[in-house]
């Protein structure tokens, strides 16, 4: 008889470690509450237009092994087209264009740099002193202390810190740069820009999320390798009293206890499944809780609450992403996607272009009469706060600005979602508060990017999670196998240069 493994929640930390899972043939049963996969990063049809519409652009970099990793063994990297080139457009609509050239990291993109109109030549060699400081910093000694204080402290001068610290951190972390960790600012840059050639090559999914995942689920029915329910909700899991217990897999505390039991109420607990909302109780030798940090505490039984990843990850916080849709009536620009400088605006994808041809495009079969464009603004606490319609009118005035045929066009349709937990905010010293995978609990693990995974809060980091989690429970059966992927290995000139 196979293992038996009940994933709670159908995320992409969830589809993740089911994909690892059932690789190794283990018997996984996929459970998810809501009527579509994806978790935070979803897709919903717009009834006005008939176009699959995703919640929030996700992107990844070269640099996100994982989540490659995933995307190929699960047969969807066909729907990912690997961007080698980037616009930056200023404030005053001028373009910058950001690639490599043919040189080793890191230099490869110093040239790109040096084009960029919006900083002055001094600005850019207080950048580059900057992002070599940054490459050197031992994040540990300065865990309290946010990036910009640090930029500040390292004399970065305001117009570096607006046009490209900003500029970069925000969509990478979706949070503002007084509420960064020093280290995760760190890996952003390092693992992006200084590493390796690829790290900072943006893929860019050329479907709809729904029908990824769609994808990755279709083929495991199809095999029968992983049982997929949606809108199968879990009550809590179902825990039992265990002698048996192994005294390994019970954390130590700081300081001697003399009540152990009082000290920790989840010892000699074991999990052994999950109960749904409906009643059905689904039987287990180990269940991944892998939700967001603020629903797990409410799926475990009541003596299981008290687990130092539970308690630890109240003290989370998160951040919020927004994104307008604006339908035209004609096109306002060629580009497949821009990053904007200094304005409301973030990130523009043209999603009529990046989905032209595309097998999945939801208008393949009735003829396209408008143009689509999906416009990001994360870290947006002020968007949320006030009306709609004042946002998309800023968009798109700021797309006038840039794009005369933005105001020449006829707005067809329009609206604005806002992600309100999209991403954990990666704080200064956060990692101190998210949990590792393994827990003390027999056949109880967590996934989800706010766990320890060394990564911020990101699709990569998702997908790591997924696969610690999956290896806490391959472990379980004294199989010592690592699932995670390596990183992209350092150059030569980095490790003796920068020191990485």
């Amino acid at each position: 008889m196979r293992e038996r493994v009940v994933i709670v929640g159908g995320g992409l930390a969830g589809l993740a470690a089911a994909a690892a899972l059932a690789e190794r043939g283990f018997a996984v049963t996929l459970l998810e509450s809501r009527p579509r996969w994806g978790g935070r990063a979803s897709s919903f049809v717009d009834q006005t237009t008939d176009e699959p519409i995703d919640n929030c652009q996700h992107v990844a970099l070269g640099c996100c092994t994982n989540f490659l990793h995933f995307c190929r063994s699960v047969r969807i990297e066909r729907f990912f087209h690997r961007e080698q080139r980037l616009t930056f457009i200023g404030t005053d609509g001028a373009a910058s264009t950001f690639s490599s050239a043919p040189l080793p990291a890191p230099f490869h993109l110093f040239p790109s740099f040096a084009r960029l109109h919006f900083l002055s030549w001094h600005d850019k060699w207080r950048l580059a002193w900057g992002l070599r400081a940054l490459a050197r910093v031992d994040a540990s000694t300065c865990q309290d202390e946010s990036f910009l204080d640090w930029l500040n402290r390292h004399g970065q001068p305001p117009a570096v810190i607006e046009r490209f610290w900003h500029v970069v951190l925000v969509s990478a972390l979706s949070e503002t740069l007084d509420r960064i960790d020093i280290g995760h600012a760190r890996k952003v840059f390092v693992d992006s820009f200084l590493r390796n050639r690829r790290g900072w090559e943006v893929w860019l999914p050329t479907a709809s999320l729904d029908l990824l995942y769609e994808t990755v689920v279709e083929g495991w029915r199809a095999s029968r390798a992983v049982t997929c329910r949606l809108q199968a909700g879990v009550e809590t899991l179902i825990a039992e009293r265990s002698d048996s217990q192994p005294a390994a897999l019970v954390e130590p505390t700081a300081e001697p206890a003399r009540d152990p039991a009082a000290a920790m109420p989840w010892s000699g607990w074991q999990v052994t499944g999950v109960q749904l909302r409906s009643g059905e109780r689904i039987a287990a030798e180990h269940v991944i809780v892998a939700v967001p940090q603020f629903m797990a505490g409410d799926l475990l039984p009541a003596p299981l609450r008290s687990l130092p990843g539970i308690v630890d990850a109240a003290r989370l916080q998160t951040a919020p992403i927004s994104s307008v849709h604006l339908w035209f009536d004609r096109p306002i620009t060629p580009l497949r996607h821009a990053t904007f400088v200094g304005g409301l605006s973030q990130w523009l994808f043209n999603r009529s272009a990046i989905r032209e041809g595309a097998a999945n495009r939801a208008a393949a079969n009735r003829e396209v009469t408008t143009c689509y464009y999906q416009i990001v603004i994360s870290a947006s606490r002020e968007v949320a706060a006030r009306p709609q319609a004042e946002t998309i009118r800023a968009v798109v005035a700021e797309l006038a600005a840039i794009w005369p045929a933005a105001g020449e066009a006829q707005l067809v349709h329009s609206r604005l979602i806002t992600e309100h937990t999209a991403v954990v905010s990666m704080l200064p010293g956060v990692d101190r508060w998210r949990s590792g995978q393994a827990t003390p609990v027999a056949g109880l693990s967590f996934a989800g990017d706010w766990t320890q995974t060394g990564w911020p809060g990101t699709m990569e980091g998702a997908v790591r999670s997924g696969y610690l989690a999956a290896e806490t429970v391959v472990r379980r059966y004294e199989r010592c196998e690592s699932l995670v992927q390596p990183d992209l290995p350092t150059a030569l000139l980095p490790r003796w240069l920068l020191g990485l």
